[in-house]
């Protein structure tokens, strides 16, 4: 059934974590330019995530079942607190996955997820730097029908 509104009926919110993948890795990637839906990845460049990784202030951050737990509990109260409909979550080793019902711009939404995660993993000092402990932007694709 098609969503014949404005509002998107949900959306599918992913996030990767601190430096698990850079610019010119072998996956491709994006960026500001190279961004559009269906277009291609970046194609690999050796040299560039080299660049990349010596920029890095630390290692990448892979998450173990502690900070993974950490992160869903983080994920699951800021839903609470803004009384949105969490429809599925997944959260991995190097990133999370989140199907959110939420009448807000999808930019807050992903903001709010990150923002809470990285106070909850603070307060249990899995992170300590004074950077995020994730990678900047993240994907916020609008779901328009079930």
């Amino acid at each position: 059934m098609w969503n014949d509104t404005d509002t998107p009926l949900a959306y599918f919110i992913s996030f990767r974590t601190y430096g698990t993948w850079l610019h010119g890795d072998r996956r491709g990637s994006i960026d500001r330019f190279n961004n559009l839906y269906g277009a291609p990845y970046i194609p690999a460049n050796p040299g560039w995530q080299r660049y990349k990784q010596k920029l890095l202030r630390a290692k990448p951050f892979v998450m173990t079942a502690k900070e993974r737990r950490v992160v869903d509990e983080a994920v699951r109260e800021t839903c609470g607190f803004r009384k949105w409909s969490l429809l599925a979550l997944n959260v991995r080793t190097n990133h999370v996955h989140i199907v959110v019902t939420a009448h807000k711009k999808p930019e807050l939404v992903l903001n709010a997820f990150k923002a809470n995660a990285t106070r909850k993993l603070r307060e249990e000092q899995l992170w300590q730097f004074p950077f995020s402990p994730w990678a900047k932007k993240g994907s916020k694709r609008r779901l328009w029908n079930e």
